[in-house]
């Protein structure tokens, strides 16, 4: 490509940036802030749980708090890791006395991971912390801007599934 077709080509890109796609620019940016923080609140979320849990691990106390006793495939395909993750994540989980496992009554060969007595009680207790921090955040929201974010943002999870 010369030199004229390079000029051409950063041109249409910076059109692009300037243009159309100005809108999905500004999600990028927005999302990856969001991402930044979610991941360090994560962190900061595990070590109230419990001061070993890994930040990544959190997302399955999530998992096993909404929907009860799941698969160690189901929790790898939610969470979107391999099964060697997931053996290593739910084995530390195992350590920390924060999930259990119990033979599945539908397939003897299989097992199921759940969250113990104390797992569900530290878990909740961090939780319900942060649904406070949301609801200070935005006290100054409408609640119907609320639950709109709430939709949009399923949606959004929704189409990453797809």
């Amino acid at each position: 490509m010369g030199a004229a077709e390079e000029d051409v080509k950063r041109g249409a890109q910076g059109d692009v940036e300037q243009g159309a796609d100005r809108e999905f620019l500004s999600l990028e940016r927005e999302l990856s802030l969001l991402m930044r923080r979610a991941r360090a609140s994560s962190g900061e979320m595990a070590r109230q749980v419990h001061p070993d849990l890994e930040p990544a691990a959190y997302g399955l106390l999530v998992c096993l708090d909404d929907s009860g006793p799941q698969r160690a495939t189901e929790l790898a395909a939610y969470i979107g890791v391999g099964k060697a993750t997931m053996s290593r994540q739910l084995r530390a989980l195992e350590e920390l006395g924060l999930v259990s496992r119990e033979p599945d009554p539908a397939d003897g060969r299989a097992w199921l991971i759940q969250l113990t007595p104390d797992g569900r009680t530290r878990f909740r207790t961090v939780r319900a912390g942060r649904r406070a921090q949301y609801v200070r955040r935005l006290a100054s929201w409408d609640r119907t801007e609320v639950a709109e974010l709430a939709r949009l943002l399923g949606r959004l999870n929704e189409s990453a599934d797809t």
